[in-house]
């Protein structure tokens, strides 16, 4: 394998966290170490909107077992592209992620998404009334999975164009 192709593999491989981000509940997703699929770990819950401290450290003890390098955070839009007050509590969380980790989050359109993980549900035979506490973290996959995705795509767009001495 030329030196080129080794250190663009050494450069993909780090792991991205996929947040689906709710009023009481919050999604966790991780990539696998090459950035190509994502994984559901947990959904993690809270009983006041506002009571942050305890999502925020399990995300950071998650973050330092998963060896995290960035997240991405699903940002709610309207389905007319407007932002709403979920979208405001996002970007606010948003910026308390990133004071508190250090690491670059970035908003990622999470329209449907929700709607999609029940329908993968629902086509899984999963109950009606287990449903719930499994959507949210469905959702942080594809919200992760989207990303990698186009991330995916760029990176191999890139790699097309190097050049390697062998």
């Amino acid at each position: 394998m030329a030196i080129c192709q080794l250190v663009l593999l050494w450069v993909k491989m780090m792991r991205v966290m996929g947040l689906d981000f709710g009023s009481k509940t919050t999604g966790v997703a991780v990539s696998d170490p090459l950035g190509l699929t994502a994984q559901g770990l947990e959904t993690i819950t809270r009983k006041e909107e506002n009571k942050l401290r305890q999502t925020c450290a399990r995300l950071e003890e998650l973050i330092r077992e998963y060896e995290i390098e960035t997240i991405v955070l699903g940002y709610p839009k309207n389905m007319n592209n407007t932002l709403g007050e979920r979208a405001e509590k996002t970007e606010a969380f948003k910026e308390m992620l990133e004071r508190r980790t250090g690491l670059p989050v970035i908003l990622w359109d999470e329209r449907l998404t929700t709607t999609a993980a029940e329908q993968i549900l629902i086509e899984s035979g999963v109950r009606r009334e287990n449903r719930k506490e499994v959507i949210d973290k469905i959702a942080a996959v594809l919200i992760l999975q989207g990303y990698l995705d186009l991330y995916g795509k760029k990176t191999e767009q890139a790699a097309g164009k190097e050049t390697c001495d062998e």
